[in-house]
């Protein structure tokens, strides 16, 4: 392609809108154009790197097995309601009315839309086990779009979904998806990690999330600091210290006068945060609930979920408050709570002399010992992990950093085929619930993911498989017939040699060619100006290494599929 023909209106200037480099990169690079709030357009560049990337995707997903369809992106109500997410979704789900004033979604994710054509289509064992997938965009009406395509309300998803017969066939296949998403993630050149992850709404006993380390991202991920347990911090579990053992203080009542909050508290009574602990108050189906946890640390909602069996769990407001403590918001303690359970985190028991609310106003109880002072229903691990906890499975110290999600895999059960009676005929004659797994790739999220991974001070750095081009071939002066005839030369025999070339035939300065080339991070670029002309060489740069080579005429097509071979 020359590049006087081709829609690439690059950006010299750093774009106000964009935070973040990869964001800032794709718009100065022409690959994306902004029409509202999380809702991006594609131009030429940005479009070829997203079908590099679904090419990969779609040659390793049909590796396994994977048969891809293409599902309606307008969704009945109806289904919806069947499994309770129509209104478990809430804001984040677009809804429209047809004409007729029925209820529909732009689907957000394909789960019930899937499971109603297979239960329509297979009735026998025989018919399993049987994946399929599609790459269709999505929408959520996300209330923080940021980042460009990272983190948008109109998106590109590989979402695959898996029907079988019984649960080792079901973890049989999921590890296939799970390989071959290690090969599609090698392939696009990320470097990523997977964590144990909480399924979240879309449900499932097991989970995994690969992730790609970046500063930007927004998942959070929990390693441990020896052995190899990592997960995301709504999964990451801690490990339990030593119960504490030293002598207890006397329990006293102290004035805090208009002191509320653990920082406040901690200046006030000159005392280390992780000596206080929060009593905070949960509203569930089965009523209220307390909730202990050291002043240094945050509840984690998903955990306390799991311990309560319950998706219902929500901060009780003032009111219910008041009822369960006697006390206003801020002096919540555990010392003669009645008639309300008690759930503490396992860090409560590794410490002693605790400072708790007074449940009155203006008032908190020092030198506060477990078990002597007031009684737990039971301990839990119920905090957010974080930097010093102990690993669950060595002991060792847990450490906590960012990440980008690339794709989450699930074990679903029969949480949809049991609510939408998707159900099959064993080799006896009788029927049983199918079992399904869920696995999705975010496409237009891989390439800010890639960039921010890849990039220097001049622009992005592109690997050859997923660049929008190979090479580009710069002539320093077009008005020279000699020099421009070369680089014509050179531009058509890689052509028929294959490689997807540009030619930056614009009267232009050399110094901008150079610079939109490397902004563009194509992997080879090729010069050819005096020094070609004079000596018969041709200039081979490597945007990755920066490395040059010169090679003859003769010659110089081995060399650029060689560094291509690199990556």
């Amino acid at each position: 392609m020359r590049i006087s023909q081709l829609f690439i209106p690059t950006l010299f200037e750093e774009p106000q809108e964009a935070e973040a480099i990869s964001h800032k990169l794709m718009l100065r690079a022409a690959m994306i154009r902004r029409l509202s709030s999380g809702v991006y357009s594609y131009l030429p560049l940005g479009l070829k790197v997203l079908h590099n990337m679904e090419r990969i995707i779609r040659e390793e997903i049909d590796a396994i097995g994977c048969q891809e369809v293409l599902l309606p992106a307008i969704t009945p109500s109806s289904l919806w309601q069947e499994t309770g997410r129509w209104d478990a979704y809430g804001d984040d789900m677009f809804r429209l009315n047809d004409r007729k004033g029925s209820n529909f979604a732009l689907g957000p994710t394909h789960e019930e839309i899937i499971t109603d054509l297979v239960r329509r289509e297979v009735r026998s064992y025989r018919q399993l086990p049987v994946s399929f997938y599609q790459i269709q965009t999505k929408f959520r009406d996300e209330p923080r779009p940021r980042f460009g395509t990272m983190r948008a309300r109109e998106f590109l998803m590989k979402d695959a979904y898996s029907f079988h017969r019984s649960n080792d066939e079901a973890i049989e296949t999921y590890m296939k998806f799970y390989q071959a998403y290690e090969k599609i993630f090698t392939r696009c050149g990320f470097e990523f990690k997977i964590v144990e992850a909480d399924s979240g709404l879309i449900g499932g006993s097991l989970s995994h999330e690969f992730i790609a380390p970046a500063d930007i991202g927004e998942d959070t991920i929990v390693e441990c600091s020896v052995c190899r347990y990592a997960a995301n911090q709504e999964k990451a579990e801690c490990g339990r210290g030593q119960k504490w053992t030293e002598g207890m203080s006397e329990l006293q009542l102290v004035n805090t006068p208009n002191v509320k909050s653990v920082h406040d508290v901690s200046s006030f009574l000159g005392v280390s945060q992780d000596r206080l602990v929060k009593t905070i108050i949960y509203q569930t189906e089965n009523g209220a609930v307390a909730v202990l946890v050291r002043g240094d640390k945050e509840i984690n909602e998903n955990k306390l979920s799991r311990v309560l069996n319950t998706n219902n769990v929500s901060l009780a407001d003032a009111k219910t408050i008041e009822q369960a403590t006697n006390a206003p918001v801020g002096f919540a303690g555990p010392i003669g709570l009645k008639g309300i359970r008690i759930i503490a985190d396992y860090g409560i028991n590794e410490g002693g002399n605790f400072v708790v609310g007074g449940n009155k106003p203006d008032s908190h109880f020092i030198g506060v010992n477990p078990e002597r002072d007031f009684e737990i229903s039971e301990f839990a691990d119920i905090r957010v992990a974080s930097d010093g906890d102990k690993c669950p499975q060595c002991g060792k110290e847990l450490r906590v950093s960012k990440g980008i999600e690339l794709g989450h895999t699930f074990n679903l059960g029969t949480k949809y085929s049991k609510a939408m009676n998707a159900a099959f005929t064993d080799e006896t004659g009788k029927e049983r619930i199918i079992i399904m797994g869920c696995y999705g790739i975010g496409v237009s999220r891989l390439i800010p993911a890639y960039i921010e991974q890849h990039h220097d001070a001049s622009g992005i750095i592109w690997k050859q498989n997923i660049s929008p081009y190979q090479a580009i071939v710069l002539p320093l002066n077009i008005a020279d017939s000699i020099q421009f005839g070369l680089a014509e030369d050179v531009y058509c025999k890689l052509q028929d040699a294959g490689i997807s070339v540009l030619l930056d035939d614009r009267d232009e300065r050399p110094g901008r060619k150079f610079t939109d080339a490397e902004l563009l991070g194509i992997p080879i670029m090729i010069v050819v100006g005096a020094k070609t002309k004079a000596s018969g060489n041709i200039e081979i740069g490597c945007r990755r290494t920066k490395e040059k080579h010169f090679e003859p005429m003769e010659t110089f097509e081995v060399r650029v599929k060689e560094l291509l071979r690199m990556g």
